[in-house]
Order: structure tokens, then C-alpha cells, then sequence
């Protein structure tokens, strides 16, 4: 057994000791979860206001004052607000200067105008992947649906053999690839090396992807069969950006340096021992996240904002735009941080560190399964990586960073696992698919639960090498 065994954790654990019972406590997060998912699936009501709720249902079931209760969430909030939010806010102006520049579609068209019909699946997965590097997965399945259409129409493959690889790209992007919100809040939460995180994250991204995109993809294009919608069928040529495009090199170093950037800070942190050496000084101030998206906005301001032909007011208004979509993403975050805190302050995750290391739990095993019943539960990725991060908090101490960055992605592969109906992304596929509810279930949910459970496989195997 690794050190990624609960029995091996030390005792002595930073988390606060238990407020009340652990029947209490049990029962304090099972309602204060309940509360989430009846009040986002049943009563409608934002999961920003929901995530509020829940946190002061588990705190006051917990028996806590009303006040350190409050305390507990607005601390969690803030928090999470300032490690998250700014990151949130530069991947955001990126995407978007990324979608508007032409630049995308610069991807797109480049990758699969080189390969043959039989490639076309991989070329479309690995499409996804590039995509799903810098976007949100709900505006990279927006960008790529007309591309996704575009090809099985004139490839004459299924739509789900071409559409499958590409989302398999997307959620894999989304849920274990840093800077993304739920592998940066599992990171935030777990004091996890995001460097470090954005390697191993990318190690595990790419078995999943071939195993639950073009491999699955092939399986599922059998068992439901659709015809291509005609939405979106005039817009490749309309859609093309009217000024030139940044070429496919341009394009590609500006999606790619901020994770150079990041991933330089982690080698260096691994092969330079001395913090006061200059290359390790450097490397480790451009590697820090803020500083390297910061970096990679300014730098495609250039390179794909000039280098599209956008004058400055249009590059500002560009930048601009994308702050308005995600205010409720980072509302929703941070409320999620204010939830965190609750549970850690009440003392429930030490006291199912306690219960993990009794029953000689894998820490990567279970941060999967808790992540994987809260997904199931809330439909939102998001908050079952915070929730279970919270929970699995008090298994971590003494953890090393590389094994700490496991339970971050296991984390992340129990948070995409089985979307259905109370997921907004599962609607959001069912509707440009065209699909019944059965028919996206057969194929969407099915291959969300196939990453999932391959992501784990891949971090377990992992867990014996570090």
C-alpha cells in the first residue's frame, strides 16, 4: 500500500476538531447536500443562493451559532474568490480573444483538413483536447458543434462517432486540467502544486480521452444514429472571421505558453534544489498561474488580437465581453469555497479521516467515490470537487506534492462522472445533438462515467510510481 493509504497519514491533522457528534456531523452535511440538490433540481433556485443555504443548513444542524457559521462561509468565500477568481477571470479573456480572433477555428480547420475519414475521430478528439485547453467546456461544445456538424456531413461518419471524440476532449480539459475552476479549486483547497497538477493532469487527459472518445465514440455512433442537424449548416462559411486569422503556429504558441510557463516552474522546482539560483527565481515568478495567464492575455493581445487585424478598441471590447458570461461561474466558486469552509470548520472532514484510516481506505479511491456521489447528487462538477476537497482534507497531511496532485485528479475524475438530467451540460449536448433524453443518457452520460472510471484507473496506476 502507498503512502496515498489513510493508515499511513499522520495523526496529528491541522483540521479543527469535531463541534458535535459524528452522527451529527453525518447527518449536518447529508442535508446540507440535500438541501443543494432539491433546491437546484427541484426548487429551481441558482446554485449560487443554493450553495448558501446549504452551508448554513449544515453548520446549524451541526449545532453551530448562527454568526460562526457566517463567519466560516464568508471566510471560505473569500478565499476562494481571491485564489480562484482572478484565474477565472484571465482564462476567460484568453478563450475569448482565442474565439474571436479566428484562432479557433484556425485549430479546427488545420487539424482535421489533414486527416482521412478514418482518422477523423482522433483528429476530432484531439481537436477537443486543444480546444478544451483554455476554454470553459460549455463554450468550447458552442465553438465546435458547427465543426462537429460540418464534418460528419461531409465525412458521411455518424454524428456521434465524430461528436463523441470531441466532447471525451472537452470534459477531460474540464476536469482535469488546471487552469480550469474545478481541478484549480481541488488545487486551492488541498495546497496542491498547480504546476505539478497541470503535468500529471495532462498525463491522465490523454488514455482517457482515446479510451472514452474515439474507441467509445466508434461503439456508441452503433447504437444511436442521427441525422445531422441543419443547425449552423450555412455558417462555415458566415462564421469565418472577416479579417485574416493568426496562422496555425501563432495560434498554437499562444495556447500553449502560459502551460509552458507553469510547467517550467515545476521542473525547475524538481531539478534545481537552490531557491536562491537565478533561473529557478525567474522561472518560479513567470510559472505562477496569475503570472503566466496574466502573460498569456498580453501576449495575445498581439498575437491573436493584432495579429487578426483588431484595433485596440476592439481588442478592449473583446477582453471586456468576457467578464459578463462568468460572473456567475466565479458567484458560484466562491459560494462553493463559503460551503467548503462550513463543512472543514464543523470538523466532519476530521472525522472521516479518522473513519478512512480505520477502515484502511485508498485516500485516491476514496476522494473518487465522494466526488463521484456529490456529482451524481448535484449534476455540478464544480461543487463536487469543493465538497469532496473539503471532505478529503483531513486524509492529505504529509502528503507529497506529486501524490497530493493525485487526489486532486481523482478528485476530477469523480466530479465528470454519469451527467444526467439534473447536469446542465447533459441538456446542453441532448438539444445541438438533436437527442432524445434515452439517446444522450446511451451516449453522453455513458461516456462521461467511461472517462471517469478510466481517469481513475490511470491515476491509480500513477499512485504506485509516485
Amino acid at each position: 500500500m502507498s503512502s496515498l493509504s489513510a493508515v499511513l497519514l499522520a495523526a496529528d491533522t491541522e483540521l479543527p476538531e469535531p463541534v458535535a457528534a459524528g452522527w451529527q456531523l453525518i447527518l449536518a452535511a447529508l442535508v446540507g447536500i440535500a438541501v443543494i440538490v432539491v433546491l437546484i433540481t427541484i426548487a429551481k433556485v441558482h446554485p449560487f443562493l443554493a450553495l448558501v443555504g446549504g452551508g448554513l443548513t449544515v453548520g446549524i444542524v451541526a449545532g453551530e451559532a448562527v454568526p460562526d457559521v457566517l463567519e466560516s462561509f464568508t471566510d471560505g468565500f473569500g478565499s476562494t474568490a481571491a485564489g480562484v477568481g482572478i484565474l477565472i477571470a484571465l482564462g476567460s479573456m484568453f478563450a475569448k480573444l482565442l474565439a474571436d480572433s479566428g484562432g479557433a477555428d484556425e485549430i479546427v480547420d488545420t487539424i482535421v483538413g489533414h486527416a482521412s475519414p478514418r482518422m477523423l475521430p482522433w483528429a476530432m478528439a484531439l481537436v477537443g483536447a486543444i480546444i478544451g485547453l483554455p476554454m470553459f467546456f460549455e463554450i468550447g461544445l458552442v465553438l465546435l458543434m458547427p465543426v462537429i456538424y460540418l464534418v460528419a456531413r461531409r465525412s458521411g461518419l455518424s454524428l456521434i462517432t465524430v461528436g463523441i471524440p470531441a466532447l471525451a476532449g472537452l470534459s477531460a480539459m474540464h476536469g482535469f486540467v488546471p487552469p480550469h475552476p474545478g481541478p484549480l479549486v481541488a488545487i486551492d483547497v488541498l495546497g496542491a502544486d498547480l504546476g505539478t497538477t497541470l503535468a500529471l493532469g495532462v498525463a491522465v487527459a490523454v488514455p482517457t480521452i482515446i479510451v472514452a472518445g474515439p474507441l467509445f465514440g466508434k461503439l456508441a455512433g452503433r447504437w444511436v444514429v442521427l441525422p445531422v442537424p441543419t443547425t449552423f449548416e450555412a455558417d462555415p462559411e458566415d462564421t469565418l472571421v472577416k479579417t485574416k486569422r493568426p496562422s496555425f503556429a501563432i495560434t498554437m504558441f499562444s495556447v500553449l505558453l502560459p502551460v509552458v510557463l507553469m510547467l517550467g516552474k515545476a521542473i525547475a522546482e524538481i531539478f534545481i534544489s537552490n531557491d536562491d539560483q537565478i533561473v529557478r527565481q525567474v522561472l518560479d515568478v513567470l510559472g505562477t498561474p496569475i503570472i503566466a495567464l496574466l502573460i498569456a492575455v498580453v501576449v495575445a493581445m498581439f498575437t491573436l488580437g493584432r495579429g487578426s487585424g483588431m484595433d485596440r478598441d476592439t481588442i478592449s471590447k473583446t477582453t471586456g465581453a468576457a467578464l459578463p458570461a462568468i460572473a456567475g461561474i466565479l458567484l458560484i466558486v466562491a459560494a462553493g469555497g463559503g460551503f467548503k469552509q462550513v463543512l472543514v470548520d464543523s470538523g466532519i472532514g476530521t472525522l472521516l479521516a479518522d473513519w478512512a484510516k480505520e477502515a484502511n481506505i485508498s485516500v485516491l479511491l476514496l476522494a473518487w467515490v465522494l466526488a463521484a456521489l456529490i456529482r451524481l447528487a448535484t449534476g455540478s462538477a464544480t461543487i463536487a470537487t469543493i465538497t469532496a476537497s473539503s471532505l478529503i482534507l483531513g486524509l492529505v497531511d504529509g502528503l507529497s506534492s506529486g501524490e497530493l496532485s493525485l487526489v486532486v485528479l481523482a478528485i476530477g475524475a469523480g466530479s465528470v462522472f454519469f451527467s444526467h438530467v439534473n447536469d446542465a451540460g447533459f441538456w446542453l449536448v441532448k438539444e445541438y445533438f438533436g437527442m432524445s433524453v434515452g439517446q444522450t443518457i446511451k451516449t453522453w452520460s455513458i461516456m462521461e462515467t467511461v472517462l471517469s472510471v478510466s481517469g481513475l484507473i490511470v491515476v491509480l496506476l500513477l499512485g504506485l510510481v509516485i
